[in-house]
Formats: C-alpha cells, structure tokens, sequence
C-alpha cells in the first residue's frame, strides 16, 4: 500500500488544533485505511459503527466516549447520526482531553449533522483516490486508465482492475445510495451516469439529458447533484469575468475518477483508450483532477465566451491570477485564446499541460509543462514563492 504523506500530515494538523475532524470521501478510497495508519503509534480507540460488537459497546455512547482519552476513531458516522449532538457536548467540557477523527462517505445526513451541529468544533478533510505525487509519474498510464480508487490502480492486471470497477459501480447504485438515503430506481441513475460518460468535459445541458432520459430539467439537475455530493462528479462552474462579454454560464461535468469513466463508456485497455473519441476528454479530465489534488485551490472556475475564447481552469491564489490550459498535444502552441485569457482575466500566469515531459516557454507570461511529478510540483511552487 502506498504512503499517503500529504493527508497524514493534514489528519495531524487537523486533529491537534481542531476537536473534531471529519474525513469524508466515495467509498472504497481508503479512508479507514489512511486513519488506522494516522492511529498507530499514538493512544487511540477505532469504532466501526458497520459492526455489530461495535454497535452493542456504543448503546451508551456519551457515558462510554467520554471515558476515553487520545485519538477517538468513529468509522461510518453516517449510520449512527445521534453521535453529532452527543460529540458536541463532550467537546464543549473544558476536561475533556479526547480528540476525534469521524469518517464517513458523502452523505446529506453526515454533512448536515456536523455542519450544523459541531460548527466551529470541525474540520473537514476530503479524501480522494491516488493521484501522481502518490504514484510517481511512471505509473501515470496505469492511474489515468485505472482510476485512482486503491483496489482499482494496485490489481494484478486489467481484467482485474476491471472487475472491481464494475462491481464498484453495481455496488453504488444498488447500496449506498439507498444507504445515503437517495431512493432512485437503478436503471435509471446508471442510464444517467452512463449518458454523462458521453459528455465528460462538457457544459452542462439538462434540457438535452432530460429529453433524452424522459425526465424533466429539474430531475436531471437532481441526479447531477447528488453524484456531485458522492464525489462521483466535479462541476467546475464558469467565471464571470467581463459582465458587457457575453459568457457560458453553466457548469462543465467531470468525472472525478477516470477509472469509473472508462468502465461506464467500456474501455477495457490502454489500447482502445488511445483509439476511442473520448480520448482528449478523458486526459483532460484526468489532467484538471491532478492539478486540482496538488494545487488545491480554494475555488476553481473554468471562463468561456460565446465568441470562443476560453480556458479550462482558473483560479486565484495569493491574490494573484492563474490560469492552466489542458492539451492532449505533443508540442503546444500559443494562441489567440490563451492571449485573450490573459487580458480579460488579468493574469500573472498561464500554464499549459500537456503529456509530453519538456517544458519551455511559449511567452512571457504562458509557459508549456508537462503532466507529471516535476511539472505538477514546480506549478505549486511557483505559486507558493509568489
């Protein structure tokens, strides 16, 4: 199993100045995993409310948490909602020395109970699937067709790797979203998830997906949402720049995981990857999901006019404006567009990543970089320096 640094350094930070962190993420991502290895070596106490003993020693929980000291691990919070209120008093009592770590998978009941009831008290850690730095950038082929949930990317082959998809996916649609509390028939969320497959990388267009399923804009809007709130999707909203230019206004869809977009279009190998139309989608999606993981933006836009100028990421850090340009291209040249983001957009810099493994510059204020450990890393040092 792979070291995941960066969140057992985030778990440290959180717990030491927060008394309660939630780390919250889909399924299967690793989230008990990571906790038990941030456990060792220190006082700590694991409860999985999925198990029965574990259920039994809670029936009392206040009298029992409040006896406990160190790192309190309460594994699938969303099953015993009743904890929120009852964590709530037992940080408020200034004897109390427990600090506690809550996981669970996206769920309305569990964001809802600790954002309202434990406000102030927590703090929220989102764990994904594995990305580049965690890999290294040889393994960036494996990742980008297998996807980054752990069973997926370490499996023995691709067959393997598939399977597990498959049954992921199944497993998604038939349990845990009744499980959160989302009752929708399965055929017709998998049609859904299946048809966004199709339009990875684009804008948003209920009206086309609603006409298409039979189901009203309101309906699809509903579904979009609740994939959204799984981490099964990311909806990277537009950036008003200029308001006299007249600019997309709707979300563009990505899978957060191009291991399950590559199942759910039935892409088995590397090989009908490099020969399907999605190709440049895919890697673009991928591309944004890496970035994303080691810039970590606050918030993150893409801008687009009706006139077609457009760039796939911006966001602002340090006060300063960023933007990156993902091309599935071999060498990539500057143009009017990438010159019209820097203008309309005021920015400091404009990246553009690509998979070849050189970078040059390509003007003064837009440089090419390629999407691997050293380019990702010299990206979020440039901003940190800055």
């Amino acid at each position: 199993m792979l070291t995941r640094s960066h969140y057992l350094n985030a778990l440290s930070v959180a717990t030491t100045r927060s008394p309660v962190t939630a780390l919250l993420g889909p399924r299967q991502c690793g989230k008990t995993t990571l906790a038990k290895a941030f456990s060792t070596n220190q006082v700590s106490h694991y409860f999985d409310l999925e198990a029965p003993s574990d259920q039994q020693r809670l029936q009392n929980p206040e009298l029992l948490l409040s006896s406990l000291d160190g790192l309190v691990v309460l594994d699938e919070i969303q099953l015993m909602p009743q904890l929120f209120s009852i964590l709530r008093v037992l940080v408020d009592q200034s004897e109390h020395r427990a600090r506690y770590l809550i996981l669970g998978s996206a769920s309305p009941q569990v964001i809802k109970g600790a954002s309202e009831t434990l406000a102030g008290r927590i703090e929220f850690i989102d764990l994904g699937g594995f990305d580049l730095l965690e890999t290294a950038s040889s393994a960036g082929q494996q990742l980008w067709l297998r996807g980054g949930f752990p069973r997926s990317f370490l499996a023995k082959n691709e067959a393997d790797s598939l399977a597990w998809r498959e049954g992921f996916i199944r497993t998604f649609l038939e349990r845990d979203l009744p499980q959160l509390g989302i009752n929708i028939q399965v055929t017709a969320m998998r049609r859904f998830w299946t048809m966004l497959a199709h339009t990875h990388g684009q804008i948003w267009n209920g009206s086309a997906l609603g006409r298409s399923l039979s189901l009203s804009d309101k309906t699809v809007r509903h579904y979009l949402d609740i994939l959204t709130s799984a981490y099964m999707l990311r909806q990277l909203q537009p950036w008003h720049a200029n308001l006299k230019k007249r600019q997309v206004k709707s979300p563009k869809i990505y899978f957060r995981d191009t291991g399950l977009l590559h199942s759910l279009l039935g892409l088995e190998t590397y090989h009908q990857l490099l020969g399907h139309p999605a190709l440049g989608s895919s890697w673009e999606g991928f591309a944004l999901e890496q970035v994303m993981r080691i810039v970590r933006p606050k918030d993150a836009y893409f801008w687009a006019t009706h006139s077609g100028a457009e760039v796939d990421l911006f966001f602002v850090a340090g006060g300063r404006n960023y933007a990156i340009e993902f091309k599935f291209s071999e060498a990539p040249k500057m143009t009017r567009s990438m010159l019209s983001a820097l203008e309309s957009l005021e920015l400091d810099y404009l990246w553009v990543i690509y998979p070849g493994g050189q970078s040059y510059p390509i003007h003064e204020r837009i440089g090419v970089s390629p999407l691997n450990e050293a380019g990702l890393s010299a990206i979020s040092e440039k901003i940190e320096k800055c």
